[in-house]
């Protein structure tokens, strides 16, 4: 049994090896010592998105999401609610897809909000459709058993 996790830092992403005993202890990055856990989506671009997706031993929730969308919008501040529930277990994310169309591309998004569910750097899952806090943590947690 691996009794620590590789989790990527919000901030400045550096990969911090964590004790499983010491995640919800408020943990902070060895490098730049800000929380690894902030309980808020971490905005993932190009640049930074294969990393938190291959070297996080968490699984990743991604919300790719466009500024002009209404439900994106009415979803936000249960996506940051579902962040505070589901942290340390889960890195929740999101990915604007209007200046990231090379992820959305990627990955197929044909319609948003969509949220895929990433565990071991791969797709577990994917839910189309705005949400609210509880149904998403529900959801995540049913995909994960």
């Amino acid at each position: 049994m691996n009794d620590t996790k590789h989790v990527v830092c919000p901030h400045c992403a550096v990969v911090n090896r964590i004790p499983v005993s010491r995640l919800t202890q408020n943990p902070q990055c060895g490098k730049c010592a800000q929380p690894l856990f902030t309980g808020q989506p971490v905005e993932l671009t190009e640049s930074n998105f294969q990393k938190h997706l291959s070297r996080n031993d968490i699984p990743l929730l991604v919300d790719f999401w466009a500024p002009w969308c209404g439900p994106c919008k009415m979803m936000a501040p249960a996506f940051v609610q579902a962040a505070a529930q589901l942290e340390p277990n889960v890195r929740l994310a999101k990915v604007d897809t209007e200046s990231q169309q090379n992820l959305g591309a990627q990955f197929n998004i044909r319609s948003i909000p969509t949220m895929v569910l990433f565990a071991g750097g791969v797709e577990k899952a994917r839910q189309s459709g705005a949400m609210d806090s509880a149904a998403i943590s529900s959801w995540v947690r049913s995909q994960l058993v």
